[in-house]
């Protein structure tokens, strides 16, 4: 099947071969008008990163001066973060300033995108951000 490397902002076209529901190669897709079969160092190895023994695949959370990690599902995790996502939000939320000019903006969420992502991924992530009001945006890309 014909897929996108995961790593960069690139778009490194990819074909992936699965046996058995088990992914067991990954290379170059040489119908792809972008890299034209080609891969970089870390997309050839893309297949390491789907079949490596020591992948996490499960939700991880350690509390607040717990010394062990405990696992949680997937939908407690997420409605942790958006529980203290909009708590943030709400504790900083910056309607005006001084002078009374408009602000509506909140300080107490910043963004850092990342070089896995695609573009429509950071795409999506920047937009998110932005219509919460975050101002402090970034992507590793850049940096």
């Amino acid at each position: 099947m014909q897929s996108v490397c995961p790593y960069c902002a690139v778009g490194c076209g990819q074909r992936v071969f699965v046996k058995d529901e088990k992914v067991v190669q990954i290379e170059g897709d040489y119908d792809s008008p972008i890299s034209r079969g080609r891969l970089c160092p870390k997309g050839s190895a893309s297949e390491q990163l789907v079949n490596a023994p020591s992948r996490q695949t499960a939700v991880l959370y350690r509390a607040p001066y717990a010394k062990d990690w405990q696992e949680l599902d997937l939908e407690t995790a997420t409605d942790m973060v958006a529980d203290r996502f909009i708590e943030a939000r709400r504790n900083t939320w910056q309607e005006n300033d001084e002078q009374g000019q408009a602000l509506r903006r909140t300080m107490g969420i910043a963004g850092l995108g990342g070089a896995t992502l695609d573009n429509e991924e950071n795409y999506l992530i920047k937009k998110l951000f932005t219509a919460a009001g975050a101002v402090q945006l970034e992507n590793q890309a850049r940096i």
